[in-house]
C-alpha cells in the first residue's frame, strides 16, 4: 500500500498546497481571532518565555507565523503529515533563526512527549481526522501539561445536506461532533459560534483547559 493510499490526505493536499493560501481564507473563517485568544492564554508577562506550542495540521505556516511573533519566547513546533504543505511553511517561516520546528508526522500519542506542551492549536484539522478525531483529542489531553490550553477553530454544522455531501467529499465531517468531544474531555473557558456566507454553515471557536489545573 502507497502512503498516499494509506493517509487520502496525502493526496488531497499535494493537489491542493499550491493554491491553499490564495484560496483557503475564503472560507476558513476565524483562525487569526483564534491565534490570538490562544497565545493571550499562555503568555503571561513576557511573551510566553519557555513555553512550548504546537499546532497540528499546520498545512503552509500561517498560523505558526502568527504564533510567532505573539509568542516571541516560545518554543513552536509545527506538525503535518503532507510533505508538500510543510515544503511551504517552511519557506514562509525562512528567518525565524531555527525557533519554528517543522515535523512531517501523523498526530497520535507518539507524536510527543506526554506532558511536555502548554499550547495545542486545531485550526480546521479536526474536522478531517476521520476516523482518528476522538483519538486526537486523547492525545492533546495527554501531551498538555497541568493547565495547559486546547485551542479550536473548525466547521461545525450546515442545514444544507448536499452541502454536508460536499464537504465530506472534501474530507471534512461536518456534523456537529467536536464541540461536545472536546467539552467532555477539557474545561471550556471560551466557545463561540458564527454563520458563515448566510448560514450556509456554521464555525465554531473554542479554547479548553486540561483538567485538574491549579488555577
Amino acid at each position: 500500500m502507497t502512503r498516499e493510499a494509506a493517509h487520502p490526505l496525502l493526496g488531497y493536499y499535494r493537489l491542493h498546497a499550491r493554491l491553499y493560501d490564495a484560496t483557503r481564507w475564503s472560507f476558513l473563517f476565524g483562525r487569526e481571532r483564534l491565534v490570538r485568544l490562544a497565545a493571550q492564554a499562555v503568555a503571561g508577562e513576557n511573551g510566553g518565555q519557555g513555553r512550548q506550542v504546537v499546532e497540528v495540521g499546520c498545512g503552509t505556516g500561517r498560523n505558526l507565523r502568527r504564533l510567532s511573533r505573539l509568542l516571541p519566547g516560545a518554543g513552536i513546533t509545527g506538525i503535518d503529515l503532507c510533505p508538500p504543505m510543510l515544503a511551504r511553511a517552511r519557506r514562509a517561516l525562512d528567518g525565524q533563526n531555527g525557533r519554528v520546528r517543522l515535523a512531517c508526522t501523523a498526530y497520535g500519542p507518539a507524536a510527543l512527549p506526554a506532558g511536555s506542551v502548554d499550547l495545542i492549536v486545531f485550526s480546521y484539522a479536526l474536522s478531517m481526522f476521520n476516523p482518528g478525531f476522538a483519538e486526537a483529542l486523547e492525545a492533546a489531553r495527554d501531551h498538555l501539561r497541568p493547565g495547559g490550553i486546547i485551542a479550536v477553530t473548525d466547521f461545525d454544522v450546515t442545514p444544507a445536506p448536499w452541502f454536508e455531501a460536499w464537504m465530506r467529499v472534501n474530507h471534512v465531517r461536518m456534523e456537529g461532533h467536536l464541540r461536545p468531544a472536546i467539552a467532555a474531555r477539557f474545561d471550556v473557558v471560551h466557545q463561540s459560534s458564527h454563520p458563515a456566507y448566510g448560514g450556509l454553515w456554521r464555525y465554531f471557536r473554542l479554547l479548553g483547559r486540561t483538567p485538574g489545573h491549579g488555577g
